[in-house]
Parts: structure tokens; sequence; C-alpha cells
């Protein structure tokens, strides 16, 4: 199994609100990889728990550091950064 760590900033003027924290979780939890997000610097929490995501307080300008580990991690990875970004 292969492990990636990325780390990006929440552009979102709202942070991870509600709706991209459950999309965000939804596509940790689809897949199939263990995934965990933290601010950067903080305890990192289960990336497929929309509570947990939403727990974290991300805000503009963030820091978030993504782990992945599974098959495919860096291509879940960017998958789950884009999902991130988009909203």
């Amino acid at each position: 199994m292969a492990i990636a760590i990325r780390t990006a900033t929440v552009n979102d003027p709202v942070g991870i609100h509600a709706r991209p924290a459950a999309e965000f979780a939804q596509a940790a939890t689809a897949s199939g990889c263990a995934v965990t997000i933290a601010k950067q610097g903080g305890n990192a929490v289960n990336a497929g728990s929309i509570l947990s995501v939403m727990g974290l307080g991300i805000k503009q300008g963030d820091t978030i550091e993504i782990t992945v580990n599974g098959d495919n991690a860096e291509a879940v990875t960017n998958n789950l950064i884009s999902t991130l970004i988009e909203n």
C-alpha cells in the first residue's frame, strides 16, 4: 500500500462548511482508502466523517494536510484536493 500526504490552502471565503465537508467525506469514504484531514499542526481526524471534518473549523486561508493510505493513494489525494478546491 502507498501513502500520500498533501497540503493545500483553503480558498473558499466561508471555509469548509457543510456542503463541501459532506462532498469531501463522501469522496474519502468512496475511495476505499484510509483518509485523514488536519489543520496544519493540528490533530488529524477521519476524513470520512462529516462531523469530524466540520469540527476542525477550517476557515479561508487555513492550510490543511490530507493523508491517504491505500491503493492509488496519489490519485485519491489529487481527487480529494480537487473536491475541496472546486467548492
